[in-house]
């Protein structure tokens, strides 16, 4: 866990979510890895650092399911990268482990509830 001053500590994307939250800003749009990095950290206020020996792995694997494809291009600071982009195949992943995600978390909170009412 990294540590910023700023707003508090970092946390590592919770185990499990990394594909679905990057198949989720790919959504959005095409973009470089440490873009999807940067913007996690952005939307997430601060909360989420994706460590990059966690992100790259990931989005190979996502291109080897075909959930996502890469190509060549020229980043904002002039260095070539190479951007990411969500395939239809990566769309329906993105669908099921949201409902997933959706039941789970549900889940969790109604254990919560119960837990803190007293049953």
């Amino acid at each position: 866990m990294t540590t910023n001053l700023r707003s508090g500590p970092r946390a590592e994307v919770v185990r499990g979510t990394l594909e679905m939250l990057a198949l989720t800003l790919l959504s959005e749009r095409a973009m470089h890895g440490w873009g999807i990095s940067l913007r996690l950290r952005e939307i997430s206020r601060d909360v989420f650092d994706v460590n990059q020996g966690s992100l790259y792995p990931a989005l190979q694997a996502m291109m080897r399911r075909g959930w996502i494809r890469a190509e060549w291009r020229i980043s904002e600071n002039n260095r070539r990268a190479r951007y990411y982009s969500i395939t239809a195949e990566g769309r329906k992943q993105l669908s099921a482990e949201i409902d997933e995600w959706n039941r789970t978390s549900g889940a969790v909170n109604r254990v919560l509830r119960f837990a803190y009412t007293g049953g």
